[in-house]
């Protein structure tokens, strides 16, 4: 199994009355609650986090794209993996990932041809590009992308990007959102003909299907965790069976809360305040604003996939409030805790559920001190991770992870591997 280092970047200072004062989290909270001085503070705690995984041989460090978002202060992924393309370079273990731009967001797409082409440049050949439809309150709210053409947007993104990558010519395009007459972008991927693609989605039908007959790793990034992920997993092999693709279990992931202490009962005393933050305040977003008409396609309503964030599926503050406790969040998959032997198991019993070879490791989480991140990414390193090794280790994971190149002490060419 693959397992990679996710940091979301939550703002870890929210007031305590947030959830009661505000109506969300995402795309309308007051940017008069973010201070710049703490906020300096915190991004380069999580830097530090992400440049520790690479010290304990993660198999890769990701960050991900968010707008006007409090839970996740990234809105340019691109420049958190430029910096820690610095320290990637040197690894021979870790690889870099951004799951990813949202590809209908970018106007001209062709700069995330030429982003993501510097970032596999900077890592030496160790960069996977991650292309997300988005979520509707990223695109269609915070940026005002129409929810009807946002997907064919993002197809004709996508095409495009190929094209840039897979063609060593000038090349021009005339599609219906873009067209240019000179496409020429320095530099080229290192990897060739382009990186490894993920699909990182919410589960829709359309977005199965992109990722099964392109061969690209599909990745559910649900904050709910391998219990309610099966809802998503399990029609994406369904689909993948209909549509007769192998299931290598590499082009599946997931996104899982891990917390990991000496003890079961330690682990509670640890981490619960700061999984309470995650789900009280960070995942505190408005029903109005979590899916706008248009956005989710007639056939993944047919098929009867929804938002997390819709309102039809009772929110995890809400089961809180209800009384659901540390043992009932652990029972119902929303985070896999406890001492290193309880989250081998719990997190073996998802992924063999899941059929999923990559493992989204969400080990810094709400109001978590930088302290506590750091024990946790140590403690799942060094006596978790090395025991689930070997699950699905009879599959060949290449197509999906890069390998890199040797680099040269001088200036020169180098080895392309």
């Amino acid at each position: 199994m693959k397992f990679v280092s996710f940091n979301l970047m939550p703002y870890r200072e929210l007031p305590a009355d947030f959830e009661g004062k505000y109506p969300s989290v995402w795309v309308t909270p007051p940017k008069t609650l973010f201070d710049p001085v703490k906020g300096h503070r915190m991004y380069h705690d999580y830097l530090d986090e992400l440049e520790f995984s690479i010290d304990l041989g993660y198999d890769a460090v990701g960050v991900n794209e968010h707008h006007s978002n409090a839970y996740g202060m990234m809105p340019s992924p691109n420049l958190m993996a430029s910096i820690l393309s610095r320290k990637v370079r040197r690894s021979d273990k870790t690889s870099l990932m951004v799951l990813g731009n949202s590809l209908a967001a970018y106007n001209p797409p062709i700069r995330v041809a030429e982003e993501f082409a510097m970032l596999d440049v900077l890592s030496g050949g160790k960069f996977i590009a991650g292309f997300p439809v988005g979520t509707s309150m990223d695109g269609n709210y915070a940026y005002g992308i129409n929810p009807a053409e946002l997907r064919e947007r993002y197809y004709e993104a996508h095409d495009l990007i190929m094209k840039t990558w897979n063609s060593d010519d000038l090349i021009m395009w005339n599609g219906k959102y873009n067209q240019f007459r000179y496409i020429n972008p320095w530099p080229r991927t290192a990897q060739r003909p382009h990186p490894p693609v993920w699909i990182p989605g919410g589960g829709s039908v359309e977005t199965y299907d992109f990722s099964i007959k392109h061969n690209y790793s599909f990745s559910y990034l649900s904050y709910f965790g391998h219990k309610y992920a099966k809802k998503v997993m399990g029609p994406f092999w369904q689909r993948n069976d209909e549509l007769g693709a192998d299931r290598n279990p590499y082009k599946a992931g997931y996104a899982q809360i891990i917390c990991v202490s000496e003890t079961d009962e330690r682990a509670q005393t640890d981490y619960e305040e700061h999984v309470r933050y995650f789900f009280n305040k960070c995942l505190h977003i408005d029903p109005r604003i979590a899916e706008a008409p248009g956005y989710r396609t007639v056939k993944s309503l047919r098929a009867g996939l929804r938002s997390q964030f819709d309102g039809t599926q009772k929110s995890a503050a809400q089961m809180l409030k209800d009384g659901m406790g540390w043992k009932e969040l652990i029972e119902e998959g929303f985070i896999v805790a406890g001492s290193p032997a309880s989250v081998r198991d719990q997190l073996a019993e998802g992924a063999k559920d899941l059929r999923v070879g990559n493992i989204m490791c969400l080990l810094h989480i709400g109001s978590m001190p930088h302290w506590l991140a750091i024990k946790n990414l140590q403690l799942f390193a060094e006596e978790v991770m090395p025991h689930l090794r070997e699950i699905y280790s009879e599959w060949d994971h290449s197509h999906y992870w890069p390998t890199g190149f040797a680099e040269e002490e001088q200036s020169g060419s180098v080895a392309q591997v």
